[in-house]
């Protein structure tokens, strides 16, 4: 039988399929059942900075304005979904390391230095087995430049390696004028792997209300396209771990994920879509596709169509943007 395992932060996982943060994440019996089913490892929901300070400082005006009145307690939250601090969230990690033997990776957007690096610290106590930093940020400001935007990423990742042990990932976006740079320039503050690429959440506009909607659309295997010419890209030129998240639905791509160069291929929007059953169909026909080209292990095809490895490089660079155009127009004119 061909060996489906992988590597990725220093583990050695069973499978190449790891679920990435999603709310499915958040129940430790979802988190059993995606063990049975073949996921090898979990990324939490990120823990998000700014939340955590609103909400601490909503129930301080909520308690010093009603702490004299007799029906005080109706300004409390729900307390079975809220949580002051990131307790529930260590809570969490400890319940899942308790119940099941693959990885948990705990996940943190942070707003301030400091923030990034208390609660880096506290999910390393409460037992993450690593850390994925999610740098998502829209900045809005004219005045901050993009050179400014990444020396503050690489300030946050620098200062988290310097205060925690386990394995660090880091999450971005595709926005960057240089991928490449800013991955290699991740890896030297500390990162030991990229994980490409963030979605950004566009909000919709209602006309009738002329209000703000958020709009949630789950990926299709089309956005796949993007992460892949990156992580070909990389593969070879930054000596860290790649791992594709986005657009991961099927045995195919998982494939195509491998032969880029990743590591691992995270997925969420299929769970969501089918179920986490989903994953042990997919693990199948992996398998099966693996056999039927003759392949030993998951190893031996990694990067084999990678920018370092295809006869044409090219293809993933401007050449192939021009060769692209000209197809298109001779395929409209038949």
């Amino acid at each position: 039988m061909t060996d489906l395992s992988t590597e990725y932060l220093g583990f050695k996982l069973s499978t190449p399929i790891v679920a990435s943060s999603s709310p499915l994440c958040k129940s430790r019996d979802n988190v059993c059942r995606m063990a049975e089913a073949g996921i090898s490892a979990v990324v939490l929901p990120s823990l998000f900075e700014e939340q955590i300070e609103a909400e601490s400082a909503q129930l301080d005006r909520m308690l010093s304005s009603g702490v004299e009145t007799f029906e005080a307690q109706t300004y409390f939250p729900d307390m079975t979904s809220y949580n002051i601090g990131p307790d529930g969230y260590l809570e969490h990690i400890h319940a899942l390391k308790a119940s099941v033997h693959i990885p948990v990776i705990a996940s943190l957007n942070g707003v301030s230095l400091s923030g990034w690096v208390r609660y880096a610290k506290l999910m390393q106590q409460a037992g993450a087995d690593a850390l994925e930093l999610n740098l998502y940020e829209m900045t809005t400001d004219p005045y901050l430049s993009g050179s400014a935007i990444e020396a503050r990423y690489c300030a946050i990742v620098r200062k988290i390696r310097s205060q925690v042990q386990i394995p660090l990932a880091v999450k971005i976006g595709p926005y960057f004028s240089s991928i490449p740079n800013i991955v290699r320039r991740l890896a030297e503050a500390g990162a030991n792997a990229a994980v490409i690429f963030n979605r950004f959440y566009q909000p919709d506009f209602e006309l009738d209300s002329l209000e703000l909607l958020p709009a949630l659309q789950l990926s299709t295997s089309q956005e796949l396209l993007l992460r892949l010419r990156w992580a070909a890209v990389l593969y070879g030129r930054i000596d860290r771990d790649i791992a594709i998240t986005g657009g991961v639905h099927t045995a195919e791509d998982i494939v195509k994920c491998m032969l880029a160069g990743a590591r691992v291929a995270m997925t969420t929007s299929a769970l969501l879509r089918h179920g986490i059953g989903h994953a042990k169909r997919v693990l199948s026909d992996l398998q099966q596709w693996l056999e039927r080209y003759e392949y030993d292990s998951i190893r031996q095809m990694r990067g084999a169509m990678s920018a370092s490895k295809v006869p044409d490089a090219a293809a993933f660079e401007r050449a192939n943007y021009l060769r692209v155009l000209g197809s298109y127009t001779l395929a409209a004119s038949r």
